[in-house]
Order: structure tokens, then C-alpha cells, then sequence
């Protein structure tokens, strides 16, 4: 049966699969900065290997043939979501994968030691031969797949985004934010004025902030039999199902960044270890693309991690690791503090979004030739002094180089952080709609009902409906950014 050697090859493939993404964490974590070079040319040579067996021939008539097979609905759905993958896949020659894999990943070891001295110079010849790979990626698909070429990007993070879609919604968004922001910020003050901040101690420990962090993962149901927590350049969710990776990185002089970064990437975490084992080998049986998944990071940084309900929780094991004697009272103002600032990843969940769309925004200019990467500091510092009222452009380091993403290659990746706000603010709507107790279970330190609704109607479904359909059945409607909106009113009181 021509189902049964699609399921056999599936379990090649994840192995290839499996043995570059350990490989791909091992580097960004824990590899001596001497073996990067071989570390490119080996993992190259992988991809390259797991392409030409991804998209050999002979699985187009398998394909064919198991169509034709009498199949169960869910295996109909793997093979269907098997055919798509192997489309996407076939757009590209093996020698492109390999030049791509080779490209981003020296482009990526040289970000990490051009940006913290903020060495743009020495870095953009980098960038600008992976800007000039992603343009020639982007034709390509787009030629195979019928699409406009950056909606031909988008569509291997998260298949069914279409600009067309999007940017009326991120225009919409960034109104009302611009608008929204010197709003919350005058509250904000007023609210500082009548009872100041308090100020944080400012020696936070690396390995008690670590100790909190783990204490915390295992809290919000991440199964550290299968996951682990170390450090990297930037925070990130890598590994596979069954051993899930997840970094942060650490100041010593203030807790909470590591603390919602760990939270943030928690949440990615879960997604994984609670997709569907039985079809962990099928492209039906793994997430069901980035903003979906970016909606499970975010609810269980900003849903459950900046819930005043959380803190309820966690206040006296922060006190127990870090030795501060707060009340929540001391402690919200610094979990909701608004901040105009420079840094993404650092961002509050009222400035974040105007972080992703100036660079939702640039990297379709980048795309289409319209910007140069010589001319992008310039263009990232308007875009900041216009939406941010900051100016980078003397401070690359924090501007346009403080990403991983185009520096890895990853360009139409960026609209799923804020797509995955507004998605798991809907999800928290319709929880509380079903389960009106949960602010009190997450008080009590119970995230059962949480999880098990997620895991029902999210994580189970990986990619066995397309991103609307999950979002749709697990809340009953589409897509609605007036819970996002709702919900910063909510909580910020404008």
C-alpha cells in the first residue's frame, strides 16, 4: 500500500529532521566558536540530504496512489497535508538548499560577533547576500505555488497568510496603537505619581533566575522529562517533541525579561510535547504553522504570565529565589510597565506590536528591491521615530541587527508574533466563556483545565485543519482582533 511507504519514509525524514535540529540548537547554545564552519558545511550536507529525500519523484505517485486507497478521515488528512508539503518542497533544487543552509548559517554565526559591538559594516555583506538568496527563494516558489512572492514566504511559516489579509489589519492595529500609547503611558504615569514604583534590588543571580525559571516552566505543565532550559544569544524554542530545547539569556540586574522569556518560550514548548505522538512522523501530526504556535507562546506569557492571577501564585517563589519581600501591589506595576523602547524581544505587550510591524513592513521593501540593505538603518530609524518616537540610528546593534531572523534567512516569519497576540487573546475569551473560574485556578497554581482545553482543541489538532479552521472550532469564529484590542483596554484601563 502506497500509504504504508509514505508512513515508512515519514519516519526517514523525521529523523533527518530530528538530527538537524539538535545539531541546530547544539550550535546556537553549546557548540566552541571554532567549529562553526564545519558545523555549516555538515548541516548543509543534511539538508541537502533530507530535500533530495523529501522530494524524490517517486512520492508524487504514492501520493497518487494512496489517494485512491480506502483511508480513515485522518488518514485522507495526512496525505492530503503530506501532498502540500511535498509541493512546497519540491519549488526548491537541492543545491539551492544546501547554498541556503550554507548562507544563513555563516551569516547567522556572523551576527553573533558583529552585534555586540554593533558592527554593521562588517556585518551587512552578510545580510546582503542572504537578502539577495531570499529574493531568489521567494521567485521561485512563487512561480510553483501561483503567489505573489513575499505571500509565497509567508506561506511555509504559516500556510493561507496573505498580505492582502494582513496589512489592512496591521494598519488598523498600528492606528489604534499610536493613538493607544500616549494614552496608556499619561495612566501609567498618573498611577506612578500617587504611588511611585518600587525599585528592584538590581542583583539577580543568574542561577537563581534559572531556579525560578524551571520552578515556573514545571507550574504552567512543561515536562521536563522531555525539555530542558538553557542559554543562547537569543531566546528560543528548538529540539523536537520529545526533547524540546528552550533558551533565554539573563541580566543580572533586573529578573523579569528571562522570566517572560522563559515564560514566552514555555509556551512553545507545550505546543510540542503535546502534539499528537502517533502522527509525530506526518506533516499532518506537527504544528500547524508559526502564528498559531506564536499564539500559544503568547498566551502563556501574556494570558497566564501577566495575569494578576499568576502573580498571586509566583510572588512567594519569586520572594524564595530572589529574596525580595514584595506585595503584588509593588510587584504589577513593573509586569505591566509601558515602555517606549528599542528591543522587541523586551517589549511590553502594548509596544510589541508596533515592533513587528515596522518590520512586517521593511522586509517586504527589502523583498521587492524597493530598499536596499545598505539603506536600512536609515529606514528601520524613521520607522522607530515614527511609531516608537526612538531613534536607533546610531545604535545598530539594538536596531536592525537585533534579530536572529534575517540573519537566519527566516523573512515572512515576523507577522505571526502579533497574528498569534490576536489569537490568543480570542483563545482566552472563549476559556473564561467556558470556564469562568479560571483567574482563580491560576491563582492556585491549577493550569488543568487550561491545558486540557489547549490540548483539546489546539495542540491535538497540529496540522489536521488549516489555521482558520482550528481557530474557528476551538473558539467559534474567525479571527477577531477586537479581543486583542479588548483586552489591552482591559488592562491598562484607557
Amino acid at each position: 500500500m502506497s500509504f504504508a511507504k509514505l508512513d515508512a519514509h515519514g519516519h526517514s525524514l523525521s529523523a533527518l529532521e530530528h538530527a538537524l535540529s539538535i545539531l541546530g540548537v547544539d550550535e546556537a547554545t553549546a557548540m566552541a566558536s571554532g567549529g562553526g564552519e564545519q558545523r555549516a558545511e555538515t548541516m548543509a550536507s543534511l539538508s541537502g540530504m533530507l530535500h533530495r529525500q523529501a522530494t524524490d519523484s517517486k512520492l508524487a505517485q504514492w501520493i497518487a496512489d494512496a489517494k485512491a486507497e480506502d483511508l480513515t478521515t485522518e488518514q485522507n488528512i495526512a496525505v492530503a497535508e503530506f501532498e502540500r508539503n511535498y509541493i512546497n518542497m519540491t519549488c526548491l533544487p537541492a543545491d539551492f538548499v544546501e547554498r541556503k543552509m550554507r548562507t544563513s548559517m555563516r551569516s547567522e554565526q556572523l551576527w553573533r560577533t558583529a552585534r555586540p559591538n554593533g558592527d554593521w559594516e562588517a556585518f551587512r555583506p552578510a545580510l546582503e547576500g542572504v537578502v539577495e538568496m531570499v529574493r531568489e527563494e521567494a521567485a521561485m516558489r512563487a512561480e510553483v505555488l501561483g503567489l505573489a512572492p513575499y505571500d509565497a514566504l509567508m506561506e511555509q511559516f504559516d500556510p493561507g497568510n496573505r498580505t492582502s489579509d494582513i496589512t489592512p489589519v496591521f494598519a488598523a492595529l498600528k492606528a489604534f496603537l499610536v493613538d493607544f500609547l500616549p494614552k496608556a503611558l499619561a495612566l501609567q504615569q498618573e498611577r506612578h505619581a500617587k504611588r511611585p514604583l518600587k525599585a528592584l534590588s538590581g542583583e539577580y543571580p543568574v542561577e537563581r533566575q534559572k531556579a525560578l525559571g524551571l520552578e515556573m516552566m514545571q507550574a504552567v505543565g512543561f515536562d521536563m522529562n522531555h525539555g530542558s532550559l538553557s542559554v543562547s544569544d537569543h531566546p528560543f524554542c528548538g529540539g523536537v517533541p520529545t526533547d524540546v530545547r528552550l533558551t533565554t539569556r539573563y541580566r543580572t540586574d533586573e529578573f523579569l525579561p528571562a522570566l517572560m522569556g522563559i515564560l514566552h518560550e514555555t509556551g512553545h514548548g507545550l505546543y510540542e510535547q503535546n502534539l499528537p505522538k502517533a502522527w509525530a512522523h506526518w506533516p499532518s501530526g506537527k504544528a500547524r504553522g508559526m502564528s498559531l504556535h506564536e499564539s500559544q507562546s503568547l498566551f502563556v506569557e501574556k494570558q497566564i504570565g501577566r495575569n494578576p492571577a499568576f502573580w498571586q501564585f509566583a510572588l512567594p517563589h519569586l520572594a524564595r529565589h530572589l529574596g525580595e519581600d514584595w506585595s503584588i501591589e509593588d510587584l504589577l506595576p513593573h509586569v505591566h510597565l509601558i515602555k517606549r523602547g528599542k528591543i522587541r524581544v523586551d517589549a511590553d505587550e502594548v509596544t510589541y506590536p508596533l515592533h513587528v510591524i515596522l518590520r512586517y513592513e521593511l522586509e517586504q521593501a527589502l523583498l521587492s528591491g524597493e530598499l536596499e540593505v545598505r539603506d536600512l538603518p536609515e529606514a528601520w530609524d524613521t520607522k522607530m521615530r515614527d511609531y516608537l518616537g526612538i531613534s536607533t540610528i546610531d545604535d545598530p546593534k539594538n536596531g536592525p541587527m537585533q534579530d536572529v531572523h534575517w540573519p537566519s534567512g527566516a523573512f515572512g516569519y515576523f507577522p505571526s508574533y502579533t497574528l498569534g497576540a490576536m489569537m490568543a487573546a480570542q483563545q482566552w475569551a472563549a476559556i473564561v466563556a467556558d470556564h469562568p473560574g479560571a483567574n482563580a485556578d491560576i491563582a492556585a497554581g491549577d493550569l488543568g483545565a487550561l491545558n486540557t482545553w489547549r490540548r483539546e482543541r489546539i495542540w491535538h489538532r497540529a496540522s489536521m485543519g488549516s489555521t482558520p479552521e482550528i481557530l474557528r472550532e476551538a473558539t467559534g469564529e474567525s479571527l477577531n482582533p477586537a479581543h486583542f484590542i479588548a483586552h489591552l483596554e482591559a488592562r491598562y484601563g484607557v
